[in-house]
């Protein structure tokens, strides 16, 4: 069962990233950007002549690593982990290449009740580390479907406020987001190499039919999207960007994003799958700069 008191007490300490364009070519290859070679926006992201990077690739610098399935001592059951939602927050647009310091800890811990899970927030923050200038806020959120009641033995957070619900009626735009079939094969480089994305015998394990897509891959798609349809291809322009992880895409899947404007410089948006009408986004949120 999970330490309530020394989970929320975990911190990362300094995670230092040093990373070159050709780490922020391949995110954005990772995402399928590229796939047209002529389309000169898209170049943007992919060839070192002024290249830009997707807000989303704060999820991946930095990261602490495997700390939940190393650390034995907080009783999280490491398997039954299940990323939930994501969020990233710019404060200093993120450089093509650099050197970052990511701090991170848990800031919330919920108990959903034993047989039902508890919910884990991690936030990770970065920092320039020439400067120290904070440049993104990164918050992970995760459904630990194997840790609940552990507040009967002391602890526990109230739950964070509700997403904002998707918008009813037909959204102001859809945009059509391919992945490529080989999509997991290019994303794990940028860090994630769980076996469930690449080796077929762990995702039949796992109960998939072939391996499936990382969600931050997912993630970084609508951004992708959002950038896309709302900013003339500047990432410059987004602010922030959440998202709930609500269903695995197969590499090679389209991902439908439909999208409403729902204030000045605030778009709601989610993922949906062109290839089984499945909904794998939910409650997307983007806000984004004046033009």
């Amino acid at each position: 069962m999970i330490d309530y008191q020394k989970t929320k007490a975990w911190q990362s300490g300094d995670v230092i990233h040093n990373y070159t364009e050709k780490d922020s070519i391949l995110y954005a290859l990772g995402l399928g950007i590229g796939s047209d070679p002529l389309d000169e926006s898209q170049l943007r992201f992919v060839y070192e002549k002024n290249l830009v990077t997707l807000p989303t690739m704060a999820a991946v610098i930095a990261s602490p690593g495997s700390w939940m399935r190393d650390r034995k001592e907080l009783g999280i059951d490491f398997l039954k982990l299940v990323h939930g939602e994501q969020c990233v927050t710019v404060h200093k647009v993120l450089p093509s290449a650099g050197s970052l310091i990511g701090r991170s800890r848990v800031v919330r811990i919920v108990d959903k009740g034993e047989g039902k899970g508890a919910v884990l927030h991690v936030e990770k923050n970065l920092y320039d580390a020439k400067t120290d200038e904070h440049v993104a806020t990164a918050e992970q959120v995760l459904f630990l479907r194997g840790d609940g009641g552990f507040s009967q033995n002391g602890g526990g957070d109230e739950p964070a406020a509700a997403a904002p619900p998707t918008p009813e009626g037909s959204p102001d735009i859809r945009v059509e987001l391919p992945t490529r079939a080989d999509a997991a094969l290019l994303y794990r480089l940028s860090g994630d190499t769980n076996p469930l994305h690449i080796d077929p015998a762990v995702a039949s394990k796992a109960g998939f039919a072939r391996p499936i897509l990382h969600g931050l891959a997912t993630y970084g798609v609508a951004c992708h999207g959002i950038v896309k349809a709302f900013c003339d291809y500047d990432p410059s322009r987004i602010t922030s960007i959440r998202a709930r992880l609500t269903s695995p895409v197969y590499p090679g899947e389209t991902i439908v994003l439909e999208c409403w404007k729902v204030g000045v410089n605030e778009i709601a948006f989610r993922g949906r799958l062109k290839e089984r009408d499945v909904i794998a986004l939910a409650n997307g949120r983007a806000t984004l700069s004046a033009a």
